[in-house]
């Protein structure tokens, strides 16, 4: 077990770190008993979480920073990290370790980055150094082409292919119309290689219809995305406006219909588009009326749980909680169980371990890294 500590960082950060600083809490799910840990706190609105090879946390925050956690202690900020633009919704998002990075050191992050015409989403490769202290050749693999102003829905989360390319999700940046635009990057799921070249199978690769790095288009601010490494299906969850969150299966090529169709509406009331369904247009496997703002997603497929073998994941911002999608063998879904509701903060990020337990952080000034795993004393 880690022991607890409080590290006073440049920042002026505290942070209380590891397993004696904290009671595990033991929670009775409908499948199985869980204990949630919480691994640190003093995190400043934490984005995500990637687990290094040795088993220490890699976790972003919004502000730009990209800390390390191993062995019961939090590192400074690593050097290297590229200005962010901060503000809104904005600011450092997900981070995705290279398959080979036990080696290379390789890893990717996206970011809302600003310059004179405005602020728009950004994907980068690095490299972490030898001494774990900073990042180096920094290098930008994907930039939306079109940058404007306002601070809000940039995405962005990263899924890496089999062949190593990544899938980047782009939200609409709050012109829903840009969505509908293929000359656009807002509102679309973005696939590039590792250098940031254009894949062969890319639908739109020749240019003509739209712009080549585009996978799908019709999305307005997807959070998370995920591959199930059981068929190797991509899928999305997306925040809806009033009501009209989703769950996608991402297709090449496909428009999935914001803002012409959706099952939300606008704040205001006002009715959005055109209906829910229209010829061309891609219907969601799920939609949530009233919204729970999805933060990301992930599909379960470790050892930890077998109960939940094949169910989807969904971080919960609004409503505090994580929702377990159930799925039979077919792949439809045939119930939710809403998990931790208000006990722990907005849930910005849900991860499999390599264990098969669940890493979470939650979205808040003091964020927390939390460990979802089997409880002690259970079958399985």
């Amino acid at each position: 077990m880690l022991k607890g500590l409080r590290i006073a960082l440049a920042a002026g950060a505290a942070f209380a770190t590891a397993g004696a600083a904290f009671a595990a809490d033991r929670v009775q799910t409908k499948k199985v008993t869980v204990s949630v840990d919480t691994l640190a706190t003093g995190l400043d609105h934490p984005w995500a979480v990637e687990v290094m090879p040795d088993g220490a946390y890699l976790v972003t925050e919004r502000p730009g920073n990209i800390r390390i956690i191993r062995d019961g202690k939090a590192s400074e900020p690593l050097g290297g990290v590229p200005e962010v633009s901060a503000r809104g919704q904005g600011g450092l998002m997900d981070v995705a370790l290279a398959p080979d990075f036990a080696q290379s050191r390789i890893l990717y992050f996206t970011a809302a980055i600003a310059n004179a015409k405005g602020s728009g989403t950004e994907a980068f490769s690095a490299k972490l150094s030898a001494d774990e202290s900073r990042l180096e050749d920094v290098k930008p693999i994907f930039t939306m082409a079109k940058f404007t102003g306002g601070n809000i829905q940039y995405g962005s989360r990263i899924a890496i292919a089999g062949d190593g390319s990544l899938f980047i999700s782009v939200g609409d940046r709050g012109s829903r119309d840009r969505s509908q635009d293929f000359k656009d990057d807002a509102g679309s799921i973005i696939h590039v290689n590792a250098d940031g070249s254009i894949p062969a199978d890319n639908p739109f690769r020749d240019g003509a219809k739209a712009l080549p790095e585009i996978w799908s288009k019709g999305h307005r601010n997807p959070q998370g995305i995920t591959f199930d490494t059981a068929d190797g299906k991509l899928y999305t969850v997306e925040h809806g406006a009033r009501g009209g969150d989703e769950i996608n299966l991402i297709e090449p090529g496909k428009n999935y219909g914001w803002p012409v169709i959706t099952y939300g509406r606008d704040y205001s009331g006002a009715k959005i588009g055109e209906g829910t369904e229209k010829a061309g247009l891609e219907q969601p496997l799920h939609y949530w009326d009233p919204s729970i703002a999805p933060g990301a997603i992930a599909v379960y497929r470790g050892k930890m749980f077998p109960e939940w073998d094949g169910d989807m994941l969904v971080a919960a911002l609004k409503f505090q909680l994580l929702s377990r999608m159930q799925r039979d063998g077919s792949g439809k879904f045939t119930a939710e169980e809403r998990l931790f509701e208000g006990n722990y903060g907005r849930i910005r990020d849900v991860t499999v371990a390599p264990d098969g337990a669940l890493l979470m952080v939650t979205d808040e000034s003091d964020g927390a890294l939390l460990r979802v795993s089997r409880a002690a004393n259970q079958d399985g």
